[in-house]
């Protein structure tokens, strides 16, 4: 199937060409002719598959084709969970709308609130953004979606996760009339909380679901190694990174202090290393990210902050120094690399410290993780076995002992003493007197 066979307009057929994309995923073919043709849509596809153009393909299909509904209000909002994501969509968005007139806005958190004021104020046909910035926007009257014509979700699990649930349905309340088309797009839908806020967002969608979240992708070769400490975790990464296969290459640590530590340790042994943590400034971290993609640096080392968001078909390789805790955030690590078709490899280390994170992939991917050595850095480590389930032992019930019968016996009465005579017929006692002498 080529592109011409999904109804979209020929300059982006052209632009397409240009950037060398003649041929749709799996996820645009189903996708992009479901959403031209006007159908809400949910959609699941795995990481890696194409779902940014999934959807920015009849966005601005629409905006070319169709004649607005406001001259003011943005006519395509896509909101993405992270800055990064959100710049990577805007990145994309660019690219497809280039040599045109239509206009697009970024509206991210951290950056200046006045600039993107004065940016909304031009009325741009497309908006892309964070959930929190944009609902920054609606409340200080800034931005308005009365004549929003298409609202897309990207991630909207990972959105729901980091508690932006109230801003979602503060967005679609104000963009809640009968003309509006929604998209909600997502690695994983199997997630409760998406499955309620879909019900207020969608109308009746078409649903898309090509693979299961839980299975493992296909052109991602995956391999364990179990690490004793923190130094044979060092000690295998270098022997890693130092491979001849490996292209760019991204590390996922635990903390911010072991991606400084990292980058810096890997510098020293001459391989063009940097680090990026959420805690950095947004213009540091889209910097860092440039330079990145740019391959002015052969290694990332970072936190989950760039598990999504990230579309390099230059990376070869993903090491998880540590495991994530949420086991879903796996298979969005492992995905930043083995993407549009190209082979990828994601090497996991397991130490104590990961063994319940481990236990909780396995368990979710529904599949085996085989694991693998290296000659000379063998671990001693090999995981911790079940706890045995506690069988509560029967309580014997010993027979009652029998108490010995009371005997009865018949109670005494007790009897009043009787008032000692003499006395008077009114029962008082007289006074004693003492007796007369005898008279001789």
């Amino acid at each position: 199937m080529h592109f011409t066979e999904l109804g979209i307009e020929t300059r982006l057929e052209k632009q397409l060409a240009h950037q060398g994309i003649t041929t749709p995923t799996e996820i645009q073919s189903q996708a992009v002719p479901t959403a031209i043709a006007g159908h809400d849509v949910f959609a699941q596809s795995k990481t890696g598959s194409g779902k940014t153009l999934a959807f920015l393909l009849p966005a601005v299909h629409r905006v070319m084709k169709q004649k607005a509904l406001s001259k003011r209000d943005p006519r395509v909002l896509i909101i993405a969970p992270t800055r990064e994501l959100a710049t990577q969509v805007f990145t994309q968005c660019r690219l497809l709308i280039a040599g045109t007139s239509i206009s697009v806005v970024k509206v991210l958190g951290g950056e200046n609130f006045n600039d993107q004021v004065k940016a909304l104020r031009k009325d741009p046909q497309i908006v892309i953004g964070t959930p929190g910035r944009i609902g920054d926007h609606l409340a200080q009257r800034s931005l308005q979606l009365a004549g929003l014509e298409l609202l897309v979700f990207d991630e909207a699990d990972r959105m729901l996760d980091l508690g932006f649930a109230e801003q979602l349905n503060k967005i679609n309340d104000e963009a809640n009339h009968r003309l509006r088309q929604t998209l909600l797009f997502s690695a994983t839908l199997d997630h409760a909380q998406v499955e309620v806020t879909s019900r207020n967002l969608l109308r009746t969608p078409k649903k898309i679901i090509l693979s299961d979240a839980h299975q493992q992708h296909g052109d991602i070769q995956q391999t364990l190694f179990f690490a004793d400490h923190l130094d044979h975790k060092d000690a295998l990464l270098t022997h890693f990174v130092t491979q001849k296969d490996v292209g760019q290459c991204i590390i996922f640590t635990a903390t911010r202090t072991d991606t400084v530590r990292i980058s810096q340790q890997l510098s020293e042994l001459g391989i063009k290393a940097t680090a990026l943590a959420g805690d950095l400034a947004q213009n540091k971290r889209l910097d860092i990210m440039d330079a990145f993609s740019r391959g002015l640096f052969k290694v990332l080392v970072t936190t989950d902050v760039a598990s999504r968001g990230l579309d390099l078909l230059s990376v070869t390789h993903v090491i998880n120094f540590d495991l994530p805790k949420q086991a879903e955030e796996y298979v969005h690590r492992i995905g930043r690399t083995g993407r549009a078709g190209f082979k990828g490899t994601a090497i996991s280390l397991v130490g104590p410290k990961d063994w319940n994170s481990f236990v909780a992939i396995k368990n979710y991917l529904n599949d085996k993780l085989e694991f693998a050595t290296v000659e000379g850095l063998e671990a001693k480590f090999k995981g911790f076995r079940p706890a045995k389930p506690k069988v509560a032992k029967p309580i014997e019930k010993k027979p009652a002992a029998k108490k010995p019968l009371k005997k009865v016996t018949k109670s005494k009465a007790k009897v009043k003493k009787a008032i000692p005579a003499p006395f008077n017929i009114d029962g008082n006692t007289p006074l004693r007197r003492k007796p007369k002498p005898t008279e001789e």
